[in-house]
């Protein structure tokens, strides 16, 4: 790591010691308000591998996995490919944390959606009225003239998980995504040390439908109690609106590393309609 990166360890981001890295779907994907951008495939891959190692241990250390889910100790998901993924490095520049930010194009479909495979999705009661609701959200999303998003992949180390670098995370995926023009998102998120209620205090919501608020529930697949909570780019908690303002200007001078110079045609389209708006400018 450069000289330039790390003499700013300890500045901004809430003065954590610890460095972020963005890894872009692409670097046609990937908007001029980031100063450095590079296609380094090496790189960019060995830290896919060990994020991708890092999230195994952790969800299967918590029970949320079995060991045959993993390869080659990785957890490796089809949704991390085309997805921004925000790590955190150490001193040692170790993968410590991570978090993934999934955009979608106004195309895609509810059946499209990660949380379509979830328990509640597959709930006769609750099932329907999941999908019309996201549906809804959607809608939005067009009308607005902004991306879809999915949250998701997040995993810290046991150094880490209670300290500050939680929030960190949370504030960082707000500012990416108001660097990125703004959007309209999910996460389903786990009640497991206390993530869920770190989401709501920045401003998660639950979803509801027709005047019914859509309940947690128990996900076999992780073995945990889970929620499923709604997120506006332009309307977090007040109280953090500085901290995320200040956290996207930093998120612009970090090394954005990608693996290719091209993307997806869609994951193009989008770059190119929403990489200079802001919701505040709509």
């Amino acid at each position: 790591m450069n000289a330039t990166v790390r003499a700013r360890r300890g500045k901004g981001l809430a003065a954590s010691p610890r460095q972020m890295i963005l890894l872009a779907p692409s670097a046609s994907a990937t908007p001029g308000i980031f100063s450095e951008v590079r296609v380094c495939p090496s790189r960019f891959q060995d830290l896919m591998a060990e994020m991708q190692t890092l999230r195994g241990r952790i969800y299967l250390d918590e029970g949320a996995i079995a060991p045959d889910e993993l390869i080659d100790g990785r957890h490796q998901m089809a949704l991390d490919e085309g997805s921004w993924h925000l790590l955190v490095l150490d001193r040692d520049d170790r993968v410590c944390g991570c978090a993934r930010y999934r955009e979608y194009s106004n195309q895609t479909s509810f059946w499209d959606l990660a949380v379509s495979g979830s328990a509640l999705a597959q709930s006769p009661a609750w099932g329907e009225r999941l999908k019309a609701v996201i549906e809804e959200e959607m809608a939005l999303a067009h009308r607005l003239n902004v991306p879809y998003v999915e949250l998701g992949g997040w995993a810290l180390t046991e150094e880490i998980r209670a300290t500050a670098e939680a929030l960190r995370m949370a504030l960082a995926s707000y500012g990416l995504a108001r660097g990125l023009g703004g959007g309209v998102g999910l996460s389903t998120v786990t009640r497991r040390n206390c993530s869920s209620t770190i989401l709501r205090r920045m401003g998660g919501r639950s979803l509801e439908h027709r005047g019914a608020e859509l309940p947690a529930y128990y996900d076999p697949q992780f073995r945990c109690e889970m929620e499923v909570l709604r997120f506006y780019s332009w309307a977090p908690n007040p109280r953090y609106n500085l901290w995320i303002d200040g956290v996207a200007a930093e998120l612009r001078a970090i090394p954005v590393l990608a693996n290719r110079v091209s993307g997806p045609e869609w994951q193009a389209a989008i770059r190119t309609k929403y990489s200079t708006a802001t919701l505040s400018e709509q």
